[in-house]
């Protein structure tokens, strides 16, 4: 299970924009930020390490089928709840 190459690119357009933004103080060298929620949407920083994991994977095919990777927030939005987040989240970090 791997990455497709434009989506690569897309993302990393993505990531680079974002973090070319006003919030890049708060962004730590290894990790990149996301957007999570359904209706408000709340600003998670994540490791680089996450995008090695199937499941993080697959929210993000599930962002790039829902949203696209060209985001007017300027990081990548996930499309869950906040509280599926943070468990699968929970679960990559032990």
């Amino acid at each position: 299970m791997g990455f497709r190459l434009p989506a690569i690119a897309s993302a990393k357009k993505s990531l680079t924009r974002s973090l070319s933004g006003s919030k890049t103080l708060d962004i730590p060298k290894g990790y990149f930020a996301v957007y999570v929620g359904e209706s408000q949407k709340k600003r998670f920083v994540v490791p680089i390490s996450y995008l090695n994991h199937p499941s993080f994977q697959d929210l993000l095919r599930q962002a790039e089928e829902e949203f696209g990777f060209d985001h007017p927030m300027g990081g990548i939005t996930i499309p869950c709840s906040e509280h599926t987040f943070l468990e699968l989240t929970s679960s990559l970090s032990e």
